[in-house]
């Protein structure tokens, strides 16, 4: 883990950037190596999400049509099924159930599993799979994602909204 975070330091010691936004909701440990690695960088590190009940943010996402794809998974109650498989209603109300009995985190804020937003109202392009393979030793898995391609969608969602986003959490 202390190799990822010296990883992602490294690439943005190489960016012409002033910032890093987070999508860190809950995860303590997280956030803590983030803010460690943009105080070292001098770059101000923005968590907008960081606190929101999670329930309410996955509702919101699904809510605003985000395409969410399951891509890894590491807890008790999600197994192999679960890789590849998006994030729908459906589900969301598995995964509710899987936190009442073994208290996965609903944003997966605990290591339990990795997402990859495919499509969502501010993406200009969305993210095609073409080929993956999965890897799956009994009790944890993962996608590897061998083909994809970007694909135009048009900015209608700009347009409409003036690019607001979540809105229902402000």
């Amino acid at each position: 883990k202390e190799e990822e975070v010296e990883d992602l330091k490294n690439v943005l010691a190489k960016l012409d950037v002033d910032g890093v936004i987070s999508g860190s909701v809950a995860s303590v440990y997280q956030k803590s190596r983030l803010e460690r690695i943009c105080r070292e960088l001098g770059l101000r590190l923005l968590t907008p999400l960081w606190g929101y009940d999670q329930e309410k943010l996955v509702e919101e996402v699904l809510r605003l049509g985000y395409d969410v794809l399951i891509v890894a998974v590491s807890a008790l109650g999600l197994d192999g099924r679960w890789l590849g498989r998006r994030l729908d209603q459906q589900a969301f109300t598995e995964l509710k159930k899987l936190h009442e009995k073994y208290g996965v985190s609903l944003t997966f804020e605990g290591g339990e599993g990795e997402t990859l937003v495919l499509d969502c109202p501010i993406y200009r392009k969305r993210l095609e799979i073409l080929e993956y393979d999965t890897v799956w030793d009994g009790r944890a898995g993962y996608l590897i994602v061998r083909k994809a391609r970007l694909v135009a969608k048009g900015s209608l969602y700009w347009r409409e909204t003036g690019g607001k986003v979540m809105e229902g959490l402000s």
